[in-house]
């Protein structure tokens, strides 16, 4: 799909989303006309009743496509697997960037408590007025809720340090054409 082609899609079930930029949970009903104009990093941004809403991948068989499963072998000792964690941060992209957020370097710290099953995150965004914020967050506080024994996740955005592209993976600023 380029950026300027829009598809026209009707939603096979209810579709959780949420609301762009504010993060707002929405329901699109079952049965519903979309208008896909948007994916992006297994993320889709769709035209509801006049409004944009982001349908995390998980969900994208609500969409009529392929969803993008997160699958972890819960660990035999019931704890939270730090790697796990990792990797399903590693599953939420910039909705401007096709780079994942760990990639990007957003991600300051993970904290896990193993007694109340959760995790804290530490993060900044790109810019400390994204409006996309709201969203990235609530990516991030599903993806990593899907992480064996995980109960809870507090995220808290930061801005200090605040964010340069010093941060990104070499792999990430090669991607990005922001290699220097």
């Amino acid at each position: 799909m380029s950026a300027q082609e829009r598809t026209l899609l009707t939603t096979q079930r209810d579709c959780p989303g949420r609301l762009v930029p504010v993060g707002d949970p929405v329901t699109i009903p079952a049965h519903t006309f979309v208008t896909l104009t948007q994916a992006l990093g297994g993320n889709y941004t769709v035209i509801h009743n006049g409004n944009m809403v982001r349908v995390d991948g998980t969900d994208a068989d609500a969409l009529g496509l392929t969803p993008q499963r997160l699958d972890f072998t819960p660990p035999a000792d019931g704890r939270i697997d730090e790697a796990q964690v990792w990797e399903a941060l590693g599953t939420v992209y910039d909705p401007e960037v096709p780079v994942d957020l760990v990639n990007l370097g957003l991600i300051y710290r993970v904290d896990i408590d193993q007694s109340a099953a959760s995790v804290a995150i530490s993060m900044t965004l790109t810019a400390p007025g994204c409006g996309m914020g709201p969203v990235l967050v609530g990516d991030v506080k599903y993806r990593v809720s899907q992480v064996p024994n995980v109960n809870a996740v507090e995220v808290e955005l930061v801005f200090d340090p605040p964010w340069s592209r010093d941060m990104m993976s070499e792999e990430a600023q090669l991607e990005t054409g922001m290699f220097y």
